[in-house]
């Protein structure tokens, strides 16, 4: 069956077809968790949450989007939450981080890594950042979400989205690119 017709046997209150759609979606709901969160444990944490959610909102699906796309905004809420619960017990400094600069596409380290080593300093880098700035990058340039439904998930402005953007971006930069060397000099 696919997500379609499972979606509607879960909403009917069959739970092996939840079971299933949570087996089809599984990895990637937990890498989204894991990059949003940059932790293991608290990606697990996310993941049980977040199907815990969509098994008691199911009946509100409407369909409106895909299955997966739902499911990430419960993801990215469920991460959300998470973040600022471990936010309460330690604080962050915002020291080092430099105001954006550039956001041409060929400058962008995501859209740049092309080998294994490549994408693993990337998804390093990523796990350097601050939450706020982590998934707004993670939400618009790993899962392509428009800015529109990110700021909507994050209960901010499209202009913030932007900023928010702009300034991952460039941090990203920074921690990949020193003073024009390579990755792999830093």
């Amino acid at each position: 069956m696919d997500h379609a017709e499972l979606v509607t046997a879960a909403q009917a209150g069959d739970r092996q077809a939840f079971e299933e759609l949570v087996r089809q979606t599984y990895v990637d709901t937990y890498t989204l968790a894991l990059r949003l969160t940059a932790d293991e444990e608290d990606a697990r944490d996310v993941v049980q949450e977040t199907y815990l959610r969509a098994w008691k909102s199911i009946k509100r699906f409407r369909g409106d989007a895909q299955f997966s796309t739902w499911l990430y905004r419960i993801t990215a809420n469920a991460a959300f939450t998470q973040i600022a619960r471990r936010r309460r017990h330690r604080t962050e400094s915002l020291e080092g981080v430099n105001e954006p600069v550039d956001v041409r596409p060929e400058a962008q380290p995501e859209e740049m890594a092309e080998s294994r080593a490549d994408l693993e300093r990337v998804s390093d880098a990523i796990a350097l950042l601050t939450p706020k700035l982590r998934a707004v990058v993670v939400l618009k340039d790993v899962y392509g979400l428009p800015h529109e439904a990110i700021a909507e998930e994050l209960g901010i402005s499209v202009a913030a989205t932007k900023v928010r953007l702009h300034r991952g971006r460039k941090r990203l930069r920074d921690l990949l690119f020193e003073d024009g060397r390579s990755a792999h000099a830093v």
